[in-house]
Parts: structure tokens; sequence; C-alpha cells
């Protein structure tokens, strides 16, 4: 991608693959798990796709998961800051819990009220998306502050990374479910200054797995 004045590329993705996505346990913001075996071969793949890209920074959630996503862009001697205001949402008295069928029917009810606009709903003890977007918007708008920085990786979360496409193309959260993601899948974005919010180029895109 060439830049032209007034422009910044963010590659943003979501966390490779860890063993609590692998047996359907919902993975908050309390979770800290490392990648599993498929989740560090999706990283490998994501860096051999883009590892000449010229990135001037990465910045990543303190979640392990985000952090070893990209830590073989890191190990090139790429400049890194990790910030927890990128880390997941919190599921509250779900969090680190099976997705069963009861637990999925009560996840759904929760992401059709967010769909109708009532975002600061929360499960109990967790975060709503509201809580989640005034804390991304203290680093999303440091991020947009560093204009050098041209090209930049983002290595985030599921429902965090929804909320965060949002707040970038200036659109309400409740329309974040518009935006899927996978493990390792990237969204390439290219925010404009002068329209102060950014379009989507790339959307979850995961064909370096075919790669090596």
């Amino acid at each position: 991608m060439t830049n032209q004045p007034g422009e910044k590329f963010i590659y943003l993705i979501r966390h490779g693959e860890t063993d609590f996505n692998k047996k359907g346990y919902l993975q908050g913001s309390s979770i800290d798990a490392s990648l599993n075996e498929k989740g560090r071969i999706q990283a490998e793949h994501f860096y051999h796709k883009y590892k000449n890209v010229s990135f001037d920074k990465i910045y990543t959630s303190v979640l392990k998961r985000s952090i070893e996503s990209v830590q073989m862009f890191i190990n090139q001697g790429i400049p890194h800051e990790s910030f927890a205001e990128l880390n997941e949402i919190n599921w509250g008295e779900m969090e680190g819990k099976l997705l069963t069928p009861a637990a999925w029917i009560k996840l759904r009810r929760i992401a059709r009220r967010w769909g109708q606009g009532y975002t600061n709903e929360k499960i109990r003890m967790g975060e709503s998306p509201e809580d989640v977007a005034r804390r991304q918007r203290k680093v999303l708008e440091l991020i947009l502050s560093r204009q050098s920085e041209r090209n930049i990786l983002i290595c985030m979360h599921g429902r965090a990374l929804r909320i965060f496409i949002c707040l970038l193309m200036n659109l309400p959260i409740s329309e974040m479910d518009k935006f899927p993601h996978s493990n390792l899948g990237l969204y390439l974005m290219k925010y404009d200054y002068q329209l102060k919010k950014a379009e989507i180029l790339i959307r979850n895109e995961h064909h370096h797995e075919k790669s090596s």
C-alpha cells in the first residue's frame, strides 16, 4: 500500500486460536490464555504473508494471546506498545465459562439488544460495549495523533475489534455485528485525517493461512 499525505493504513487483526476458543469457552478480558498449536501456526502464516510490510508500530492488548500473535514482527525490532484499553470485553459472570446452548441463548439475547441500540447493557459483573468504547477511545486518540506512523499493526480481540472498527468509521456501536471476525483475520483500514474516519479495504481476510 502506498500512503498519500494525510492517510494512515491500519492492519487490524484478531489474535490466533487458544484452547479456550477450541473448546468453546467464553474468553474475555480476565482470561489470559496463550495461543495453542493451531494459533501459533496461524500467527506464523500471517507473519510470512505480511512480513514485508513496513510497519512503523505494533499495538496490542496486554493479554498474551494478542502479543504472541504478532511476536515474530516484534522480534524484527518493530516498536511495540501494549495497552489494557485494547483488551477484550469483560463478559462478567459468563467469563471463562463453557458456551452451552443456554449460554448461547443468553449471548444472542444481549447481542440482539446491543444491535437495537441498548449498548449500555451488560452481562452481570461485566462490561457494556459503551464501557469498552470509552477505554478504547483513549488509545485510538493516541494512535491517530501519531501521524508519522503511516503503517501500523494492531492485534486485538473479537468483540473489542468490532467496537474499535465502529469508532474508526464513526459508526454507532450498535452496528458492530456487521463486522465478522476470525482468528488472525485481517481488516485493512485506511484512515483519512481530512475526513476524520476510516474505510475498510480488506474485510476479515485470512488467505494467508493457505501460504507459508
